[in-house]
């Protein structure tokens, strides 16, 4: 599947140029000769003789982006004096920063914001520690915490390396839920020390985003850290992705007309996310889905099952299939694919049932190309941000943890979370809704306010219980 030029591979060529010749005439057409796409062109200085042009660009990937330099530099006159890369440039000291919301403009301000006043407070918090979450950064506080073992696609790249994505993920909570979120980064892949480094840290915390840590260590330390605090903990990779799938989903089956007990489900991946998938979808109503993995369906005959295989096959699957994925695809009426990209082609989909729904979601390359199952099925959903309906766990997670803090919540349920996915659907409307439409834009104005209240009120209900 061809990649078109994006914005996260974007690039700025400071060239020189003679003022008066043709060379800004053939700049964009070198561009486009090799694929890539001018998206902006600015006069950074200018004399009689010479000019300094700044060119920005959209690349498909780094050699593209080389091609494009080469590119530029090949039209005569032209002269290439520096190539920034724009996003690398986003990230120089990081992306995120802590700022004082009082001020400290004078002695008076200084013993109320710390010494002696802040003993006060202090002395407070010791009588009664329910007070921190009303008095410390606690109330509006979410620790975002990985080990570097699955970051993105890129796998097993260590806590360093994951600090980016980490970043990008307060930066996301800020923007779209007003909620502080801080980046911790763990020196170890060691369950027993990551349960215990964050039941550590979490009195400083309202609550636990767990992040790109692999499967099945991710299940243990979630379920520990669980049953050890009073603060919720949230799986993202897990339990975001499972959220906006399920409301996605919610919307497909009402452009198709089918209800999601009644339909027959395939998926592909039986890791953190499609386990995820599988029991939320389930909670919410889901009676005949079959799991397929590397090895094929997942069912009890099958041999060395570990526990949560073992899980999958004792709840799912009730007709035994013991084939592969293809075959098990063929008479559904939904794919759900979070694994490997292309596992499937358009004659696999065209096997489905009339008004077959596709959720493609490996990135950045789907399990089906997307184009090609537009042609077979009724609705096609993946990951990616260049076709319509993305599932994008960014939907979810900031509203999900604003209705938790908010609730000064202990703890998660699926009831909040199939709260959260009904809240994320019902954002699209009636009129909105179609194949291309059926989940809102991450950019949606009430987005993380409907999710926030709805898993606000589920929390509400249950502390009053």
């Amino acid at each position: 599947m061809a990649t078109l030029p994006s914005v996260s591979y974007s690039i700025t060529v400071r060239l020189e140029l003679d003022a008066g010749g043709s060379a800004v005439g053939s700049l964009t057409n070198a561009v486009e000769q090799v694929g890539g796409m001018i998206t902006a062109l600015d006069v950074a200085a200018a004399g009689h003789e010479r000019i300094r042009i700044d060119v920005t660009c959209a690349a498909r990937d780094t050699e593209h982006a080389q091609a494009i330099v080469d590119a530029l530099g090949g039209v005569e006159g032209v002269v290439v004096h520096k190539v920034s890369d724009r996003t690398f440039l986003m990230h120089l000291g990081g992306k995120i920063e802590m700022k004082s919301k009082v001020p400290l403009r004078n002695r008076d301000e200084l013993s109320m914001a710390y010494t002696p006043g802040v003993a006060r407070v202090s002395q407070a918090i010791a009588a009664n520690k329910d007070d921190a979450r009303r008095l410390t950064i606690k109330r509006n506080s979410v620790a975002v915490v990985t080990d570097g073992s699955a970051v993105l696609g890129l796998g097993n790249i260590g806590p360093e390396a994951a600090m980016p994505v980490m970043e990008g993920k307060a930066a996301l909570f800020k923007r779209f839920a007003d909620i502080d979120a801080w980046p911790i980064a763990l020196d170890t892949q060691d369950v027993d020390e990551i349960v215990r480094t964050v039941q550590l840290i979490a009195p400083g915390f309202g609550g636990i985003n767990l992040e790109d840590i692999s499967a099945p260590r991710c299940f243990e330390v979630e379920a520990r850290l669980r049953e050890l605090l009073d603060i919720p903990v949230f799986h993202d990779d897990q339990h975001g992705t499972a959220i906006v799938v399920l409301a996605a989903l919610r919307n497909a089956l009402r452009v198709v007309n089918k209800k999601l007990s009644e339909v027959r489900i395939a998926m592909s991946g039986a890791g953190a996310a499609g386990t995820a998938i599988l029991k939320l979808l389930m909670h919410a109503g889901a009676r005949d889905v079959i799991v397929s993995d590397v090895h094929g369906a997942v069912h009890v005959g099958r041999e060395n099952l570990d526990s949560n295989l073992r899980w999958i096959a004792e709840n799912t699957n009730p007709e035994g299939y013991s084939g592969d994925l293809k075959g098990s695809v063929a008479g559904a009426d939904v794919f759900i694919g979070v694994s490997a990209p292309n596992v499937l082609a358009g004659e696999d989909i065209a096997e489905m049932n009339e008004g077959s729904i596709i959720f493609a979601l490996a990135n950045p390359d789907p399990e089906v190309d997307p184009e090609v199952a537009h042609l077979h099925a009724g609705v096609v959903a993946t990951g990616r941000s260049d076709y319509p309906n993305q599932i994008n766990n960014v939907l979810v997670f900031p509203g999900f943890f604003r209705g938790l803090l908010d609730a000064q919540s202990h703890h998660v349920t699926s009831d909040m979370m199939v709260a959260a996915a009904e809240a994320l659907a019902d954002v699209v409307t009636e009129d909105e809704l179609g194949p291309n439409y059926i989940i809102p834009s991450v950019f949606h104005s009430d987005l993380s306010h409907h999710v926030a209240t709805a898993v606000r009120e589920v929390a509400q209900r249950g502390q009053a219980e």
